[in-house]
């Protein structure tokens, strides 16, 4: 799948249409002579356009390397059973995004879309560990080439209330090249197989694309 081309832009375009509302309110309060008011909308605006940045990204690692599928702080590296049954017995790590990382998120590991799942209702804080069970959530179970699968998931959190998504079942997707986003806060959880060496430990900070996760194959 090539680069979505919403996603090939250094700010991607679900920025604009708060920050146009937000450069309108201030041109108004300007007006008015409303300098202050007028101030703080375009601090807002700005800090609007910052939330929706897409830095590009030097790709770590090689094939076999497994790099971050999000910006932010990792709260959870755990062995557990894949709950939809598709990695198996394996690994989780759990990734919190706070509204001052960049929250486009990248493919972890090259591979062919086998499944899209949607599911979840809740919209709890991010950082809640029942979050991953309870909040509304969008799944992409990915198989490589060697026959690898894992499964990367988007979850809302307590602001966040959108995820944008654009591989569709079928899609060969390529390793850190971004793929969706989630708006405002939230959390990402990659599952990967038992047989993945983990490289990276809970509290680690870590960056999309540019981080090493784990490592998987020979």
């Amino acid at each position: 799948m090539a680069v979505p081309r919403p996603l090939q832009a250094l700010i991607v375009p679900q920025a604009y249409p708060l920050s146009g509302a937000l450069a309108a309110l201030a041109v108004l309060c300007a007006v008015f002579g409303w300098t202050s008011a007028a101030l703080v909308a375009l601090a807002l605006c700005a800090a609007n356009l910052a939330f929706f940045r897409n830095p590009r990204r030097r790709i770590a690692g090689d094939d076999r390397s497994i790099v971050s599928p999000a910006d932010g702080r990792v709260v959870e590296v755990a062995r557990v059973e894949d709950p939809d049954g598709f990695v198996g017995s394996g690994w989780r790590i759990a990734i919190f995004l706070s509204v001052l990382n960049v929250h486009v998120n990248r493919v972890p590991l090259a591979g062919k879309v086998r499944a899209l799942r949607r599911k979840g209702s809740h919209f709890l804080a991010a950082f809640n560990p029942d979050a991953s069970v309870r909040n509304v959530q969008a799944r992409m179970d990915v198989e490589a080439a060697d026959g690898t699968r894992y499964a990367v998931v988007q979850i809302t959190g307590l602001i966040a209330r959108r995820i944008v998504s654009y591989p569709g079942e079928g899609d060969t997707l390529l390793r850190g090249e971004p793929y969706g986003l989630i708006c405002y806060g939230s959390r990402v959880e990659l599952y990967l197989p038992e047989s993945a060496r983990i490289a990276v430990e809970s509290g680690a900070r870590v960056r999309g694309g540019a981080t090493l996760l784990a490592e998987v194959g020979a």
